[in-house]
């Protein structure tokens, strides 16, 4: 993989040089040591990954993310020093696009190799996701539902450019909205915690991590906040499971929809968001085949057309909208 290192930091610059050389695949092109630098350099030779920092002179990485993806769009990984200070831009420029997050690598401390591999896992997930290859190909059907008992859920399922696209869909709901609320979103668990106080505080609605064992319950949006996958269970309850292990992204879009598709117990909206690569298309089908509304993100709102693009391209969507469009859309569906 190319790989563009974006850091005015020359101990980190070094720290990822090295990181990246433990795999002989992937080659740094060029080093940016300002936002500015990479939007330019990013427009003469698109690398297939920038590496970007947050904090630098000139630019920082949240404007050279959102300018980057307007304008020559590749695949971003926010690299930190200081995540917990850091929290909001993190997720500012994961609105813009970037695909994830993750702590700079340590130099001189511990083993070379372990400090290198949180890195590494990164980048192979995202060669994957790029080359669209790893998905699942599920031709299993989910049983019908029971109707019997109805309660209401909207289950969303979102990555690059999700929190914004989420504050912006949740800042539409009021807080007495009816239905229960389960957030699938691509994030590493040490930063799910930080994402759901900030989805709290920018939207207005109470936002938390998912529990193990508890059922999805209107009043409070749950988050997925670990890296496992979020399951609905039979008993109607939440449950995290490492199982698939096969898949990219953890926690999944599909698996989460998947189990809807096949337990949920009433009226229930899925919702899939801006995101690269193809998860939650096959588990929003699932939950169409079932007789949910299913809806998808369209094209000019999406900071990254791909999971909506691949709903819309296998007809899994009944509606496609505009982000701005999709609460309004809730709220006729459960408060009629």
């Amino acid at each position: 993989m190319r790989i563009a290192i974006v850091n005015d930091m020359p101990m980190a610059v070094e720290a990822l040089r090295r990181a990246v050389s433990f795999e002989p695949a992937h080659q740094v092109v060029w080093v940016a040591s300002n936002g500015l630098e990479a939007v330019q350099r990013c427009a003469e030779s698109t690398p297939d990954l920038i590496l970007m920092d947050l904090i630098m002179p000139v630019m920082d990485g949240v404007e050279a993310t959102r300018q980057i993806m307007a304008q020559t769009p590749c695949a971003i990984v926010i690299v930190t020093v200081d995540r917990q200070a850091n929290v909001s831009r993190v997720f500012e420029a994961m609105g813009h696009g970037a695909l994830d997050v993750v702590d700079t690598p340590a130099l001189g401390v511990g083993n070379p190799k372990d400090a290198a591999a949180p890195l590494l896992r990164k980048i192979l997930n995202i060669g994957w996701l790029i080359g669209q290859r790893g998905s699942r190909v599920r031709a299993e059907t989910a049983p019908p539902r029971n109707t019997g008992k109805r309660q209401s859920l909207v289950a969303i399922g979102s990555s690059a450019g999700g929190p914004a696209a989420l504050e912006i869909l949740l800042k539409g709901l009021p807080p007495d909205f009816p239905a229960a609320i389960v957030l699938v979103q691509h994030v590493d668990q040490v930063f799910a915690a930080g994402m759901a106080e900030w989805l709290s505080s920018a939207s207005g609605l109470p936002v938390r991590l998912a529990r193990e064992g508890e059922p999805p319950q209107s009043g409070v949006v749950l988050l997925a906040g670990t890296n496992h996958h979020i399951r609905l269970l039979k008993n109607g309850t939440l449950a995290y499971t490492a199982e698939p292990v096969n898949e990219i992204y953890r926690p999944s879009i599909d698996v989460f929809f998947e189990s809807v598709a096949s337990h949920w117990n009433g009226d229930a909206v899925g919702v899939l968001l801006t995101g690269m690569g193809r998860d939650g298309a096959q588990g929003l089908k699932l939950m169409r085949e079932q007789g949910y509304l299913t809806i998808a993100q369209d094209q000019q709102s999406s900071a990254v057309y791909g999971m909506p693009k691949a709903a819309a391209a296998i007809d899994a969507a009944v509606e496609i909208r505009p982000l701005d469009r999709i609460a309004p859309r809730l709220l006729e569906v459960f408060t009629k």
